[in-house]
């Protein structure tokens, strides 16, 4: 459509060859003959100015040097859906003697359609097409009334990403003809939707999966549109500059996955707004600038009644810095999955595997911890951990392994929520398990329990293996346990055994030498 300028050019997308822009003003200049489009571009880099000339502003730009005065010859406006989707998936005409063949694309596969001249024969194999996939192909808008609904009509899936589409109306225009439409992908595409209330209808009625990232649209409209997708369950609105949320009444009640990653929310109070979404089960929050989280509805040890079914939760990339936010989790009744990673938090710990141990023992229903199964084993060693790496601040809190003296203050118990629990399913700490860290030798630890204790390590063993032997003798998780060696070669030097899967003879380990054990 390059060169054709539309009755309703103004608000419109633009391909300038690589280039998008929205055309923002359409009329004449001083002493420049002629029709000129004023175009914002998406890219500012590409502009000259803010849509002044010659002192006088044609239109406004967001950013001072992202707008340009154009030829209308040199925008291409697009095409509409259905002349995409022939483009894409056929009708590829050729010209042969005696007669027509036509090739079909349907996903990899060609198709020859030999003989067939009817053109209603060539749209009737556009019917077998249920997942379309036209993304930047200059698509914007519906086409002739009626004409999806005629070629492609059992169409289920489309993604309509990165296009010209400029209005949500333009995206009804299509939808309207696709009555089976169930996932709609029309990401990067910059466009005006409804911000007050719009009549429902049924275009939407069976759709489930809808991505609208980078479309520029905020709450408010989502919130508008979501009126007509009365079965929607998966929503996907990352980078859309949304700061604010508001409650959802009476909408989006079916939706399972949320995806608002890439929005800088004001703060994570934002996040009570949708907590009662009855279905929701996956929340990504990646790279929303939120600091904290808290459930203030329910005091520690009992449930939340927000975000009722949510089992899987991301909030990696963010500002959490604050152990007290992971405390608040437990307080959510369904989760199961957590990814957390790149937060100041994580910065705390130097070690991962001890962070992992953390997280692990004051989320007790967690079962996948940064996309890592949380197996039963090393739950129970992070708790027993966790119960034992703060007994001795338990006991100066007030703790007491006498239950009617047992009274840890109210800060000991907002810091470890979850330490009663653990004492009452695992016993109180003993006395002898809170002493500080001693190095001891393998080989008289191993002979100062009996000598009936005292086993043969292969040069072959790995670290590992070692661990899960001192585990056996002295219960003491390997996860806790920090091994090192002195050679009876190098007096004084003492080697790190930092390796879990690596042998004891990876470190040149020989009779006589001494490996030392702490924890």
């Amino acid at each position: 459509m390059s060169g054709r300028l539309p009755a309703e050019a103004l608000g419109r997308r633009v391909l300038c060859g690589t280039e998008r822009a929205t055309v923002r003003y359409v009329g004449g200049l001083p002493a420049a003959a002629g029709i000129w489009l004023g175009v914002e571009w998406d890219d500012p880099q590409r502009g000259k100015h803010d849509g002044t000339y010659e002192g006088t502003q044609y239109f406004k730009c967001r950013h001072p040097r992202g707008g340009s005065f154009i030829r209308p010859n040199k925008a291409n406006f697009g095409v509409d859906f259905l002349t995409a989707v022939k483009d894409r998936y056929g009708l590829k005409e050729q010209d042969v003697q005696n007669g027509t063949k036509n090739t079909l694309v349907l996903g990899k596969k060609t198709v020859e359609l030999i003989g067939m001249d009817s053109i209603a024969e060539q749209q009737s194999q556009l019917n077998l097409l249920v997942d379309i996939s036209v993304r930047e192909c200059a698509v914007s808008h519906a086409g002739q009334k009626e004409e999806i609904s005629r070629t492609c009509g059992n169409i289920r899936h489309i993604n309509l990403s990165k296009n010209l589409l400029s209005s949500w109306d333009t995206v009804t225009d299509i939808a309207s003809q696709v009555p089976n439409l169930e996932t709609l992908n029309i990401s990067e595409n910059k466009m005006k939707f409804p911000s007050t209330s719009i009549s429902v209808c049924n275009v939407f009625s069976k759709l489930k999966i809808l991505a609208l990232n980078q479309t520029e649209i905020t709450w408010t409209e989502v919130l508008v549109c979501a009126r007509g997708w009365p079965a929607v369950e998966e929503l996907y609105l990352t980078s859309n500059n949304i700061t604010v949320l508001e409650r959802p009444d009476n909408v989006l009640q079916t939706l399972k996955l949320l995806d608002l990653s890439d929005n800088q929310l004001l703060d994570g109070n934002q996040l009570h707004q949708i907590a009662h979404l009855p279905r929701l089960e996956q929340l990504i929050l990646r790279n929303t600038g939120i600091s904290s989280i808290h459930f203030p509805d329910s005091e520690f040890g009992h449930k939340t009644k927000m975000f009722p079914s949510l089992k899987r939760l991301a909030i990696n990339d963010n500002k959490i810095s604050q152990w007290s936010s992971i405390n608040e989790l437990e307080k959510l009744p369904s989760l199961r999955s957590l990814q957390c990673h790149n937060n100041p938090l994580m910065d705390t710990e130097k070690n991962p595997e001890t962070l992992r141990q953390l997280i692990i023992a004051k989320i007790s229903q967690l079962e996948v911890l940064n996309k890592s199964e949380i197996l039963p084993a090393e739950r129970k060693g992070a708790e027993l951990d966790y119960r034992k790496i703060f007994g001795k601040e338990w006991l100066a809190a007030g703790g007491n392994w006498n239950p009617e003296r047992n009274k840890p203050s109210g800060e000991f118990r907002a810091a470890h929520p979850r330490y009663a629990a653990l004492c009452l399913k695992y016993g109180a700490p003993e006395e002898g398990e809170l002493k500080g860290q001693q190095p001891l030798t393998l080989k008289n630890q191993l002979l100062s329990k009996s000598p009936e204790m005292v086993k043969i390590i292969l040069s072959s063993m790995t670290i590992q293996r070692v661990k899960g032997l001192l585990y056996r003798l002295l219960k003491i998780p390997g996860s806790e346990l920090k091994l090192s060696y002195e050679s009876s070669k190098l007096a004084g030097k003492e080697v790190e055994l930092d390796n879990d899967l690596k042998p004891l003879q990876f470190y040149s380990i020989e009779n006589g030498d001494c490996v030392l054990v702490r924890w």
